[in-house]
């Protein structure tokens, strides 16, 4: 390693510096353990609280690895299938509705799905599920029934329709959160306390839940709203703590370095701390393409105050595994073929490379998603660590 010659410090500092980000932890690891843990700037942009490298942050959608993970355990234990009707297990999916449009007052039309949801569409996001954030049909339709938004952790918010028949497109959306409860169907626990178990636990893990102790809460990074290049508002905002369902599309915190270690399971092909959490075959399925024809699409902003537009590697297609998204081609940042990444809202983001056997993170707490800023962080680290081998 010759971090001397390659070390993204100073890329990172300058950010903090130009006040292009309020602060950000960035971690790397190979198989046998990490190769830089640095924490730059600050947690919340309006005081001087110092951002560490064990501050906690709202790990967002990073949280929907975990929970593939998780049901991957009791695929491997034939408790769950991956493309028996999921509805069987789970009755709220047992009927799909999908959305076709609107009449002219405004009431929204709905028909049945052609075909049932599986559990892999959920994880590929390919069963018809969306995020209003990014449909704006979906929107209209929330508006229309004054439903719950996904963050309220309400089980009405899981009440939406498809906005296609599972299986025709991928369009990233809710799935995941019906992963978790059918973690909870079957496992007979709460999702929080089957992650404890089965996976935070054997991979030391001790920072990362969906309920924040007290010692988390003195750590947590703020969520800001960037309101001018470098300038940022401080948002009052919680995932509930008494929530309806846990979240396993979104619901967790925790810190760079646990889920580094998650990471690092995932290049010892379910491996860690000498506990075997998977099988090394369940990890290579879950690092291939499992949506066949489809692609990872555009994704187009309805609501531009929590994301902007988001198109990664536009050269290239993008695959969707168990669940993360797969470059097919050598990136310009040295990710190989077989890559594998995910991000949270707030702006965390990670890589899996399975073929050099190094993976990392970057993780700030902005909105709206996919910023200007912090894209360019992510992959400037990234670079540095792949020069740094």
């Amino acid at each position: 390693m010759d971090f001397a010659t390659h070390s993204p410090s100073s890329l990172l500092q300058s950010a903090v510096d130009a006040r292009e980000v309020p602060g950000i932890v960035a971690f790397a690891t190979k198989k046998d353990g990490p190769i830089y843990h640095e924490a730059f700037g600050r947690r919340d942009f309006t005081k001087d609280d110092r951002m560490n490298v064990d501050s906690v942050f709202w790990i967002a959608s990073m949280t929907k690895a975990i929970t593939a993970a998780a049901a991957m355990q009791l695929v491997e234990q034939a408790k769950l299938s991956l493309d028996e009707p999921i509805g069987g297990l789970l009755p709220d999916l047992a009927s799909p509705k999908v959305l076709e449009g609107f009449d002219k007052d405004g009431t929204p039309k709905l028909r049945p799905a052609k075909g049932p949801i599986t559990l892999r569409q959920l994880m590929t996001h390919t069963s018809g599920f969306c995020y209003d954030m990014w449909n704006a049909d979906m929107v209209r339709y929330m508006e229309h029934t004054q439903n719950p938004g996904i963050i309220s952790c309400e089980n009405k918010a899981l009440t939406i329709p498809l906005t296609s028949d599972p299986g025709t497109r991928w369009e990233y959306g809710i799935g995941i959160d019906f992963v978790g409860k059918a973690v909870e169907a079957t496992s007979g626990k709460a999702l929080g306390s089957y992650l404890q178990d089965n996976m935070f636990s054997p991979l030391g893990m001790t920072d990362t839940s969906f309920k924040l102790r007290d010692d988390q809460r003195k750590r947590l990074v703020a969520l800001h709203a960037r309101s001018s290049p470098n300038s940022f508002d401080v948002m009052p905002f919680e995932i509930p703590q008494e929530p309806e369902f846990e979240m396993g599309g979104g619901g967790l915190y925790g810190t760079a370095s646990d889920y580094g270690a998650f990471i690092r399971m995932l290049l010892n092909r379910g491996k860690i701390n000498g506990n075997q959490v998977l099988k090394p075959e369940t990890v290579d399925l879950m690092g291939q393409n499992n949506m066949g024809g489809l692609n990872m699409t555009k994704m187009h902003s309805a609501i531009p105050a929590v994301t902007n537009n988001v198109d990664f590697y536009t050269e290239q297609d993008k695959k969707w595994g168990l669940s993360f998204m797969i470059n097919t081609q050598k990136t310009k940042e040295g990710r190989n073929p077989g890559g594998l990444a995910g991000a949270g809202l707030a702006n965390t983001y990670f890589w899996v490379d399975p073929t050099a056997k190094v993976g990392g993170l970057v993780m700030t707490q902005i909105l709206p998603f996919a910023d200007p800023h912090v894209l360019p962080l992510f992959a400037g680290f990234e670079k540095a660590v792949y020069e740094s081998l």
